[in-house]
């Protein structure tokens, strides 16, 4: 059931299998003769995003695999979504900075621009007979 749930959200996603390269390596940490001699360490790249997951949580490497899996996947969809809110962002940014602005407030600026002005002709040098 976990697997048919892995493949939909490859689905949902748009990946294939052929874009994920799957590399196996010597876990350390608790685990015994096991760890020492048996490669359960997963590595899964995802060639497109170049995002890369390495899991080593459990002695069998088939539970590692499918955890690998599950965090690309995440890993992937969590950048997809960063990637849309930037876009997002960038296009609300892009709205505002075209917008005119209202009457009202480009008085308030002028005026404050005109005190100012007025501020600076005040500390001019006085001059002397």
């Amino acid at each position: 059931m976990a697997e048919i749930d892995i493949t939909e959200r490859m689905k949902q996603l748009g990946i294939d299998h052929t874009d994920l390269e799957e590399t196996f390596a010597r876990s350390s940490g608790p685990g015994g003769q096991n760890v020492n001699k048996v490669s359960t360490a997963v590595t899964l790249r995802h060639f497109p995003t170049g995002i890369s997951v390495t899991v080593q949580d459990s002695r069998s490497q088939a539970v590692n695999r499918k955890l690998a899996r599950q965090r690309l996947l995440d890993a992937i969809e969590s950048a997809q979504e960063a990637r849309r809110a930037a876009e997002i962002a960038e296009r609300e940014k892009a709205r505002r900075r075209k917008s005119p602005r209202p009457p009202a407030l480009k008085r308030e600026i002028l005026e404050s621009k005109r005190k100012r002005g007025e501020l600076k002709k005040q500390r001019a040098k006085i001059e002397s007979d």
